[in-house]
């Protein structure tokens, strides 16, 4: 079925959503009052995304099922709005397919290709890009074209280049941004080369996370710009965020923060995970030894200690959805798990050639010795190597981030 713009009738109710999501995102302390605020308020998520994938089949079912549903399409109205507009991701492509003038109905096997990240982290980034009239950026993957409209009601849209190594997202929001009134440069090509036709850039904003910042980004920041990236190893549980700037004078600063959520990995850039199965050999417990500690696992708000375990000790995957704390180790089959108990010790259980737990305690005494960072030092060398850094002397917390050419080697579940 082809695709329409919003029947009358429903324009009223979407505005409405539209105003529910940005109270729930201003309670929620994500988003402020501002021209991005502004921005979430005029834009109709529904002429970006007029179809979006939910997924109907379980975490763990294969094959995976997910249904389209259609803007055009009557009946899938309230459910389109409520993925809209509800803070999660909005799913838009399906195993690489052309977007546009897609039949909505199922879809089986196969994975979701392209998204449109949380609307939260997405709001909260881009207030701190400070976009403002004018400036000019560059958005790197483009996914629905949320970050671009934005970006292009804020900015005007002669300055906003938005890049995707996938020609059919790239059309779908040439398109989509168009019926917006928005014409910036939208391309298809390779994100880690930026678009240095159009450079240099005052920011630069990246919806996906990498192992470590490209040199063609920090070349076609323009003096006195900023970007803003998602950083991370191969494991998803403890994601950072490069803010990087060009100083007037032509210097790059940077600066890794620990933070809660990220992005998507890049193309090709694989993440570990712990697989049904070995979460079932972790809950069972019967390979693994116990142990009594009097000291506490550091609290998981403690994200700079957990950035730094996930840099210095790599491989360790955590399971959230467990009710204690819960890491694996996926290449080797090594885990870790640690409980309260009524007298205020811990019991632990653990199994594999790894230490974890002795990984944990040494990382926690280095980064309470560096002051207890959230926040490194992204020191960017001329020579290529990345440096993040804490403290000074012999307190100091470091490492390096890996480089390019083996940042994407790919780690799999044994289990």
């Amino acid at each position: 079925m082809p695709e329409h713009a919003p029947p009358r009738t429903r324009t009223g109710q979407a505005a409405e959503a539209r105003t529910r999501m940005v109270t729930r995102l201003e309670a929620e302390g994500d988003l402020r009052p501002g021209l991005v605020r502004d921005a979430l308020l005029a834009l109709p998520r529904e002429r970006l995304m007029p179809q979006a994938y939910v997924r109907r089949s379980q975490p763990e079912e294969t094959p995976p099922r997910w249904d389209l549903l259609n803007w055009a399409v009557t009946a899938d109205q309230d459910e389109l709005l409520d993925v809209l507009y509800g803070g999660e991701s909005v799913l838009i492509q399906h195993d690489g397919e052309p977007i546009l003038g897609r039949v909505p109905g199922p879809r089986s096997g196969g994975s979701i290709t392209s998204m449109s990240s949380t609307i939260g982290m997405t709001a909260g980034l881009l207030q701190e890009l400070d976009l403002r009239p004018g400036r000019r950026v560059l958005d790197i993957g483009t996914g629905a074209g949320v970050t671009t409209a934005i970006a292009c009601w804020i900015c005007g849209d002669a300055g906003v280049v938005t890049l995707d190594r996938d020609r059919h997202v790239t059309a779908a929001a040439r398109e989509r941004l168009a019926g917006l009134g928005f014409r910036p440069s939208t391309v298809s090509g390779d994100g880690e080369a930026g678009w240095a036709d159009l450079a240099p850039y005052d920011r630069i904003f990246v919806s996906y996370t990498v192992p470590r910042l490209p040199e063609a980004w920090l070349a076609q920041l323009a003096p006195g710009g900023r970007a803003l990236v998602n950083v991370s190893t191969r494991s998803p549980s403890w994601p950072g965020l490069a803010v990087v700037t060009r100083t007037p004078g032509g210097w790059i600063e940077g600066e890794l923060r620990a933070v809660e959520y990220g992005h998507r990995p890049a193309h090709g850039f694989e993440r570990n995970f712990i697989s049904a199965r070995f979460r079932d050999r972790i809950a069972a417990g019967e390979e693994g030894r116990t142990f009594r500690s009097r000291h506490a696992p550091p609290p998981d708000d403690a994200r700079g200690m957990w950035l730094a375990l996930d840099h210095l000790h790599p491989g360790l995957v955590r399971n959230w959805a467990a009710d204690h704390l819960t890491l694996g180790a996926p290449a080797c089959g090594s885990w870790l798990t640690a409980r309260p108990d009524p007298v205020g010790d811990w019991t632990l259980a653990a199994y594999g050639p790894r230490d974890i737990w002795d990984e944990i305690q040494d990382t926690a005494a280095r980064w309470r010795a560096a002051g207890e960072p959230d926040t490194y030092q992204l020191r960017l060398e001329p020579g290529g190597e990345q440096w993040v850094s804490a403290g000074s002397g012999q307190a100091e917390l470091s490492w390096c981030l890996p480089p390019a050419s083996t940042s994407k080697n790919r780690t799999k579940d044994p289990s």
